[in-house]
């Protein structure tokens, strides 16, 4: 891998590319650099939930997954190299499996909202998503390990996951339970809009 950074602006980026670990240079459009960016909004994402109150295990399992997303945007920024170890997919599904045990089953839908660390947890998962999506794009052209795609499908699922604990944490106050798509309310709100139409 290159060097570690010793300064901020090389201005090397000035016309556009950007240096992978390897030594190459690539369009900063590339799909390469985009999935990287996504693992770094989220990543950054997940540091605005850690300023958030949250229960002890939460936080401590949320500063490793911040540890081995840096990993896996290492690998993404290495091309044919392997930092992000199989290990931590399992650990995440450890996770996914200890906290939705203890979750009531879901009958309805659910709104991304709630406490304010439940929310963020939400837009974790959304950009977790994302930046599954553009690995998953990267893949068709270029040779990827499948780790990284593996642990951004289960992380978003975790993070789906905690946000319904955090709901639930009531650390503000404010939580108990998830907000429920309500389709029946829909309905009656498309009845009311109908009858007072024209």
């Amino acid at each position: 891998m290159g060097n570690r950074l010793t300064q901020i602006a090389t201005r090397t980026g000035d016309d556009g590319s950007t240096g992978l670990s390897d030594g190459s240079r690539v369009s900063k459009s590339h799909l390469r650099v985009q999935a990287m960016g996504d693992v770094d909004e989220l990543n950054s994402q997940l540091g605005v939930l850690l300023a958030e109150p949250l229960p002890g295990d939460v936080r401590e399992l949320l500063v490793t997954i911040q540890h081995e997303l840096f990993n896996l945007g290492g690998e993404l920024s290495w091309p044919g190299g392997h930092l992000l170890k199989d290990a931590a997919v399992l650990r995440l599904d450890d996770a996914l499996a200890h906290y939705n045990e203890h979750l009531p089953r879901l009958k309805e839908f659910i709104l991304p909202a709630g406490t304010r660390s439940a929310a963020i947890a939400h837009v974790c998962r959304t950009v977790a998503r994302r930046a599954e999506r553009t690995v998953i794009m990267l893949a068709a052209s270029e040779a990827i390990n499948a780790a990284p795609r593996q642990y951004l499908n289960r992380l978003s699922d975790l993070l789906f996951v905690l946000a319904r604990v955090l709901n639930r944490a009531n650390l503000d106050g404010l939580g108990g339970d998830d907000v429920y798509w309500q389709s029946e309310r829909m309905k009656r709100l498309d009845a009311y809009d109908a009858d007072n139409t024209g």
